[in-house]
Order: C-alpha cells, then structure tokens, then sequence
C-alpha cells in the first residue's frame, strides 16, 4: 500500500542535514588553496567542503496566517521577499 497518497505537509519536518528547504543547496567539495601559492593548479591541498550560507527562519504566509520554521539559504530569503512567501513555499512543496 502506498502511503506517500495519503501523506499532507502542514510544514516541513525538520532535518539534521544541512539543506535548504526551498533551493535544496546543501555543501560540497571543492578545491582547496595553500596561502604560499594562493588559486594555482600546482601546489594543491586538497579538497574542502564548502558549506551554503543556512539562515533559520521563521516565514510568516498571511494567505494562511501561519508561521513556517525553516532552515533556507540567504539566495531563498531574496526569493521570498521578491516573489512572495506563499508563492515559493508553494512551488517548494512545503505547502499544498
């Protein structure tokens, strides 16, 4: 039986991964730099996570009149305050 049917997202559940819930950016891997010889192909130190900038935040939608915590990127925060907090809520799935 499939239960993902019967399943409504009121808010987002939280989670311990470090994502944002509307862009989905999480950290990754990139090449790290040796103060001696700084952005060189030689020299290498290898690989460092670079982690997103994750603000939690408490997004208010006044066409609900709810509160919504959630762990979103700076880049989703410009987003919301451009495009509306229910609109990109509601294309993130987090509302329905």
């Amino acid at each position: 039986m499939d239960l993902r049917k019967h399943v409504l997202y009121d808010s987002i559940v939280p989670s311990m991964a470090k994502v944002c819930d509307i862009t989905k950016k999480g950290s990754k891997m990139a090449g790290g730099y040796s103060n001696v010889v700084r952005a060189t192909k030689f020299n290498p130190t290898g690989m460092v996570r670079k982690y997103t900038n994750l603000q939690k935040k408490r997004i208010y939608v006044p066409e609900l009149k709810k509160y919504f915590p959630l762990t979103i990127s700076t880049k989703a925060i410009k987003t919301i305050n451009k495009k509306g907090a229910y609109a990109v809520l509601k294309k993130a799935g987090i509302i329905k």
